[in-house]
């Protein structure tokens, strides 16, 4: 059997879509999966170091800052449907599943011109407009949470949840083993701080203003800045013991383990792998994002007691003092646990796995 995984752009859709092919090759070992993706985009480096071999579209998004780059859009668009055209024709694929991100649309919208099984995974809860489109030919639609009939049609939708990687749903690091990792202390509480997998600039900008005030109330940082912001953030911390600043944390599986506490925005993935590692969040949702869906995903913890919320505007004053308060407070830490172990979803891929191939062999 060979299958086709579409998509990427940034961590929440790779990091699924590795997770699902490792699922995949569980169950059925003999099978071919080929990556699609956007040349000079995350996935082309990413998808290679997971073992998987990647093929890149000429393909990029509507740019909606400058109309002006644009122009080469629609040429882009029409070249990356021959290439589709050439990959099909060469892979012969038995299934396609798209993951979200500018490649996942040329790669489905041919599989379905075609009659090959396509498949969608939509991690947020608010779909995206390509999968909204894509959705309505789809052989099932894989959903992060329920109440998304108002984007697919019921009959097609499967509530699976989110995979998260298997290093870190499976992971047996320890704690002593993760602040080894990181060359930090066993004998304080640690703020593991991620703005995703390109950085986020609030968050970046909250934790160098405060950076200061976190280690002198006790508490050790590991800062993942993301590639803009890496050099600042190397520079202020040059000198200091208690913080450990990079661009990227490939071993997150050490990350989580060695965090007491972690500050992050709330894309679906990030919230899907705060749940399973248990680990008390402060979240600073992207206020950008479509339909606002991150503030919605982050709510949706912070109404169970499950973490707490501060909004983008307001983080550079308030959020550093909120976690330095959560550190102090042992009960409401535990309470946040308990109440993400209720939230944990550790076998969505084997779920989408199983379900793919069910539907592509009858």
């Amino acid at each position: 059997m060979r299958v086709i995984i579409a998509g990427g752009g940034t961590g929440g859709h790779i990091f699924p879509a590795i997770a699902i092919a490792n699922a995949l090759k569980e169950q059925q070992p003999g099978i071919e999966i080929l990556f699609v993706g956007a040349k000079g985009k995350m996935e082309m480096e990413k998808v290679p170091q997971a073992g998987y071999k990647i093929v890149g579209l000429d393909i990029a998004g509507l740019n909606r800052s400058s109309l002006i780059k644009n122009i080469g859009l629609p040429f882009k668009l029409v070249k990356s449907f021959f290439q589709v055209k050439n990959i099909f024709k060469s892979f012969k694929p038995d299934a396609v599943i798209g993951v979200g991100g500018y490649s996942s649309f040329p790669v489905l919208r041919y599989a379905q011109a075609k009659g090959i099984h396509s498949f969608i995974h939509e991690s947020n809860s608010f779909a995206g407009k390509s999968n909204i489109l894509l959705g309505k030919k789809a052989s099932k639609v894989f959903t992060g949470t329920d109440g998304m009939e108002k984007f697919f049609p019921a009959s097609k939708i499967m509530v699976t949840g989110n995979p998260v990687r298997s290093v870190i749903a499976r992971s047996a690091v320890t704690r002593e083993e993760g602040l080894q990792f990181f060359g930090l202390s066993p004998q304080q509480k640690t703020v593991l701080v991620v703005g995703g997998s390109l950085g986020a600039k609030t968050i970046n900008e909250t934790i160098d203003k405060h950076l200061d005030e976190l280690l002198q109330s006790g508490l050790q940082v590991i800062w993942q800045t993301g590639k803009p912001y890496a050099a600042t953030a190397k520079a202020r911390v040059q000198g200091k013991t208690g913080v450990w600043a990079n661009d990227f944390i490939t071993d997150m599986q050490f990350a989580y383990a060695a965090a007491d506490i972690i500050v992050a925005r709330a894309g679906a993935m990030t919230v899907a792998e705060i749940c399973v590692v248990q680990k008390p969040a402060l979240f600073v949702p992207y206020p950008y994002a479509a339909e606002d869906h991150q503030t919605a995903n982050a709510k949706a913890l912070v109404d169970k007691g499950a973490a707490i919320m501060v909004k983008d505007n307001e983080a550079i004053e308030k959020a550093v003092p909120m976690l330095i308060a959560l550190a102090g407070d042992e009960a409401r830490q535990l309470e946040m646990k308990a109440q993400l172990a209720r939230l944990a979803i550790t076998d969505a891929d084997s779920k989408i796995a199983k379900t793919v191939l069910t539907v592509t062999v009858t």
